[in-house]
């Protein structure tokens, strides 16, 4: 079985190594251009290139796949399966008519939730406490083709999206592993999606970080971790942004004299802060002109006042 992976970032790499390590012959990566990365905008290779260069594969990298000259490009490598995982782009039909047994995708979701780019994130800041991987059948539409196997992962409490990213990544090359092994033995079963039951998971902006105090401490401590480690949740102090890297909830009893978004006590443990229904503690935050710390520490060479207000 001739397979061509398509993939960019970290989440794929552990479905490659699967892939090598089973003994599956990948005749080529189809990765994302490198992109400037850092300070000094140097042009860095995503992960799933650096890997597949270690293993001595084929690496392609178009800036456009949907054209003519790369979609006869993979014909002639005649691929018998594409298998992709969070390669950023949609396929054409052009190209998933060109394996003779088509596309296989490993879906961050328990589809048809989640469908589109961010599924991990969405997952933590909608409050769920589970999620999991899908295999599928790829077609032309945003992840709405057939599933083939699933399994479920429970979301910590206080899991980030980096924590839950990186277990997502492990199961999906598991997932993807029992996948092709039912593939072969011919006992792989296509289930079509309920598109009544799907919701979307849009690209994380910056923007999606903004704490809005007059939500639910939940809903504030979901935001915190979903953002993390990028793009990261943020509020405002006296007119300077303060990144908020680590909170936890509170069960001091509500009281309405208070404002979302007032400080209510400063201590060693942190920040409390007003929400909607309740109390969260901030616990690491960052300013511009820091680095990230404790706010224990921050405390030692700076001053935050009880009655202070977070936000715009």
């Amino acid at each position: 079985m001739k397979i061509i992976f398509m993939g960019t970032p970290e989440f794929a790499v552990p479905s490659l190594e699967m892939l090598i390590n089973e003994g599956y012959e990948v005749i080529a990566v189809v990765t994302q251009p490198d992109k400037p990365k850092g300070r000094g905008n140097k042009l860095a290779a995503p992960p799933v290139k650096e890997f597949a260069l270690k293993h001595g594969i084929t690496v392609l990298q178009p800036s456009k796949i949907k054209t003519p000259e790369f979609v006869e490009q993979i014909r002639n490598l005649a691929p018998d399966l594409l298998i992709t995982a969070a390669y950023g782009k949609i396929i054409s039909k052009e190209m998933l008519d060109v394996p003779t047994l088509g596309c296989i995708n490993v879906h961050g979701s328990l589809l048809p939730a989640y469908r589109g780019a961010a599924p991990i994130q969405w997952s933590i800041i909608n409050g769920e406490k589970v999620t999991g991987i899908t295999t599928m059948f790829t077609d032309v539409g945003l992840d709405t083709g057939d599933m083939l196997l699933k399994k479920e992962l429970e979301i910590g409490s206080d899991m980030t999206a980096g924590e839950l990213h990186d277990a997502m990544a492990v199961l999906g090359a598991q997932v993807l592993k029992e996948t092709l092994s039912e593939l072969k033995q011919g006992t792989l079963i296509r289930k079509q999606q309920e598109d009544s039951l799907s919701s979307y998971a849009p690209i994380i902006t910056k923007e999606v970080g903004l704490i809005d105090w007059n939500k639910t401490a939940q809903q504030v401590h979901d935001l915190v971790r979903g953002t993390s480690p990028w793009p990261g949740a943020y509020t405002f102090l006296n007119e300077s942004k303060m990144r908020v890297w680590k909170t936890c909830l509170s069960d001091l009893e509500n009281n309405q004299n208070y404002c979302p978004g007032e400080i209510v006590r400063v201590d060693e443990s942190g920040l409390l802060i007003k929400c909607s229904d309740g109390y969260i503690i901030i616990s690491e935050l960052q300013f511009d002109s820091s680095k990230r710390m404790k706010v224990s520490d921050y405390l030692r060479g700076h001053k935050i006042s009880i009655g202070e207000k977070l936000g715009n």
